[in-house]
């Protein structure tokens, strides 16, 4: 029976690796930078590559097996799969839009995303949003964390989130602990990209001067929480942990830095409700999910997951809540109230904090319900062995605030990676026909 169940894994790995080379990998002539002639020879090429692996075994092991050809011998395709994702994901700062900045964004979101997969005036959306003028400062919206809302030149609202670690500080304790990280924000909405959810809004780094880009068009509410220490520009806002001078944060010197991230246009109301998979937040108290097994077989047959694409979405951010290091997702938000609006991926500042402990616990609706999109699986795929890393790290450089975050957090993405895969194999070893999900939207 184990066997049988092997072989049909590796037949189902076949056929991922033959999407992978033709269309993952090559993406057509409407996502290259290179010319269309270049574009044919590698096609060429890796198919030529592809032709060689002439046992289901050394698929399995490319895609994460015991085969050791893929990770220690010949990397050319792994090599050409970084090339391709990185001329593919890469910003043009420079862009020419046919309409405002903000026009352009609020067009692309749609109920099943924020921005579509083709994006080319993303760079020069980002690139607006770190450098044009701050024509209003006030508190930021209501939570925890504490923050600014700006609106920038033209209209466009966006929550400023301050720095308060250095890139190599790491947040011991509680997976869930610490003050927001803005370079999470950053790190997070990329990943997010280059996993093809779409669903997380638009974010940039941006460094700004508090006495000459927001004290003269601060409200006279969020002055008031504005101070010195040792000649540095400090503010405490208004937020749940808010309170005094004693939980301010402090630029360096008149230069705070921090992530700017872009509201989402008035017309698109989000939906609050509680995470399934919530966590008590009180010590010595579990959550439900936390001492029943079988916890998943009970929210599948409560509405909304019961039927829709719901329960997917969830599995798709326990996954990159996983990946980043997030525990902290005790609400889920979805764009919009219809039963198929999605679960968007908003509100990332707890992650990247300890790039040394993998909190397994967040992918309990992965492997409670053992159930993930066959797309996501494949796109998973198609990252491991380094390439995510790579990707991202790649990706990062070109943000205002480079370098994002660490090289060990970079590191822990690509182990966390593989952890995940191994959980989906897990699944189909003890499950082969309902792991992997085709058809929910």
């Amino acid at each position: 029976m184990r066997k049988l169940q092997l072989w049909k894994v590796a037949i189902l790995a076949l056929a991922i690796v033959w999407l992978f080379v033709s269309y993952k990998i090559l993406l057509g002539s409407k996502y290259s930078l290179h010319s269309n002639a270049a574009n044919e020879d590698r096609i060429g090429y890796l198919q030529d590559e592809q032709s060689k692996k002439d046992n289901s075994d050394s698929v399995v092991g490319r895609l994460g097996g015991d085969n050791q050809d893929f990770k220690n011998g010949n990397w050319t395709m792994r090599d050409a799969v970084i090339a391709e994702l990185k001329s593919k994901y890469r910003l043009n700062f420079d862009f020419p839009l046919q309409d405002t900045p903000w026009e352009v964004a609020a067009q692309w979101v749609k109920q099943r995303e924020i921005h579509p997969e083709y994006a080319p005036e993303l760079g020069s959306i980002l690139h607006a949003l770190a450098t044009q003028k701050i024509v209003s400062a006030d508190f930021g919206i209501k939570g925890t964390q504490l923050k600014m809302s700006v609106i920038l030149e033209g209209g466009q609202m966006a929550i400023f989130k301050p720095k308060w670690f250095s890139r190599d500080h790491v947040i011991k304790g509680s997976p869930y602990g610490g003050a927001d990280r803005h370079n999470g924000e950053i790190a997070a909405f990329h990943l997010i990209r280059l996993l093809e959810f779409r669903r997380a809004p638009l974010v940039v780094g941006r460094r700004v001067s508090m006495k000459k880009e927001i004290m003269p068009v601060a409200t006279d509410r969020l002055l008031q929480t504005f101070y010195s220490i040792n000649g540095s520009t400090c503010f405490y806002g208004r937020c749940y942990y808010c309170k005094d001078n004693t939980t301010g944060v402090c630029a360096d010197g008149d230069i705070m830095e921090g992530a700017l991230v872009m509201w989402l246009p008035k017309q698109w109301k989000l939906k609050m409700y509680k995470h399934p998979w919530a966590r008590s937040y009180h010590k010595g108290k579990l959550a439900r999910w936390e001492k029943d097994p079988e916890y998943c077989d009970k929210v599948k047959v409560t509405e909304p997951y019961h039927s829709g694409p719901r329960l997917m979405d969830l599995v798709d951010t326990c996954i990159i809540d996983y990946l980043v290091g997030n525990a902290d997702r005790h609400l889920i938000e979805t764009l919009g109230t219809q039963s198929d609006s999605m679960v968007t991926m908003i509100d990332n500042g707890k992650s990247f904090g300890n790039p040394n402990h993998d909190e397994f616990s967040i992918l309990a609706p992965l492997y409670q319900c053992c159930r993930i999109r066959y797309n996501t699986w494949e796109k998973l795929l198609i990252m491991q062995e380094g390439v995510l890393s790579q990707v991202l790290r790649s990706v990062l450089k070109q943000d205002p605030i480079s370098p994002v975050i660490s090289e060990p957090h970079l590191q822990a993405l690509d182990r966390r990676l593989k952890t995940i895969l191994e959980q989906v194999q897990a699944c189909l070893q003890k499950n082969p026909k309902n792991v992997l999900v085709k058809d929910d939207l």
